[in-house]
């Protein structure tokens, strides 16, 4: 079996896709994520990664991956999750969005699958994570919703092995697999790229109003979640569409979810647009606590106490960082503010982070099948 390139692809068997139904004109209809691609034989999804072989769609890039990384939870980004620990992160190929400053572009853009050259099981995955020190698994770099059965899996290994499993993802995707993919994590980062229908359309090729429906959905769940907008100059950084944003988070989801706001440096499609200046980020994080938000974070730029968590109750300082390092530690083994005794949300080590953690850089492992 060849790839695109005309070279070999790899050997692993393509495993079995599931959410797909067959039309009435013999067309199969992929109903993982909201596109809904009807395929006939032999053709690919726009993701790239689910094809039709016969009778079946299948997921062509189960069990491979294009490399495994140890990398502090804090990157994800997840500010209330686990503070100092390593996570072991992975990805593979394709993606179901088309955005155009995508900044793993030529992961989640590749239509090669030759590039996925690192085999790995659920259960491998797991016990690499275990043996580096990890505190679990992260799907990121491209989404897991267009790899969720082995999202999935890898989550029940990672649970019985007693770690973490975390889903960083743009959250387009259907309401039953948003509902056994997130269900199956402990936690989950959220893109929510912007808050126009417009700027969804023709920047990221997606929908507003269906990631909103998975942000209340995962919220329902009970899975721990945070969101992530990256702040675009001139696209979707006005006053107007962060409040709009922050009022419906408050709303909808409650005003301790964690948000983070984090700076755009140009990439892909977008490269003659300039960078986010520190300033709209400080900006955004005002407007955010203006709307009620309790826990607003600053990425990619280096701010004053940007990267740090507060109680909501009376601002004692509880866990302080300089970038994805923690410094200070100050919650309780209960999970609560040491000042006041609220009960800062989040999943918390009862014991806090490592004596070193992140005194260390991301580095790369092997993981065997």
């Amino acid at each position: 079996m060849t790839g695109p390139t005309g070279r070999a692809m790899p050997s692993a068997d393509p495993h079995p896709a599931r959410w797909w139904r067959t039309l009435p004109d013999g067309r199969l209809r992929c109903e993982l994520c909201p596109r809904r691609c009807t395929l006939r034989e032999g053709q690919r999804g726009f993701c790239f990664v689910r094809a039709r072989v016969g009778d079946a769609i299948v997921l062509t890039t189960y069990g491979r991956s294009s490399g495994f990384v140890l990398d502090p939870i804090e990157k994800k980004p997840l500010a209330h999750v686990l503070p100092g620990s390593t996570i072991l992160s992975f990805g593979t190929a394709g993606c179901n969005l088309a955005c155009k400053y995508c900044q793993n572009w030529e992961i989640s853009t590749s239509r090669d699958i030759d590039t996925l050259t690192a085999p790995a099981t659920p259960q491998a995955l797991a016990a690499a994570a275990s043996d580096a020190g990890a505190a679990g698994v992260a799907f990121t770099y491209n989404d897991p919703v267009i790899f969720a059965e082995y999202a999935i899996d890898t989550a029940a290994a990672c649970r019985e092995a007693g770690l973490a499993s975390v889903a960083v993802s743009a959250g387009w995707i259907s309401p039953e697999p948003c509902t056994e993919l997130f269900g199956a994590v402990d936690a989950a980062n959220i893109d929510l790229k912007g808050f126009t229908d417009d700027f969804y359309r023709r920047v990221t090729g997606a929908r507003l109003t269906d990631v909103l429906d998975t942000l209340t959905r995962v919220r329902a769940l009970g899975t721990w979640l945070e969101i992530t907008t990256l702040l675009i100059p001139g696209r979707n950084d006005s006053d107007a569409e962060i409040a709009a944003e922050c009022a419906w988070i408050a709303a909808e989801l409650g005003a301790e979810v964690p948000v983070h706001f984090s700076a755009f440096h140009p990439a892909h499609r977008m490269r003659e647009t300039p960078r986010t200046p520190a300033s709209t980020l400080e900006r955004a994080r005002a407007i955010a606590r203006d709307a009620g938000l309790a826990h607003v974070y600053l990425g990619n730029v280096r701010t004053r106490d940007g990267a740090s968590t507060r109680c909501a109750g009376c601002g004692t300082l509880l866990v302080d960082r300089e970038g994805y390092r923690v410094t200070d530690y100050r919650i309780t083994s209960e999970g609560a503010c040491p000042q006041c005794g609220r009960r800062v949300p989040g999943l918390w080590d009862p014991a806090g982070p490592p004596p070193a953690a992140g005194q260390w850089l991301p580095r790369r492992v092997a993981v065997g099948v």
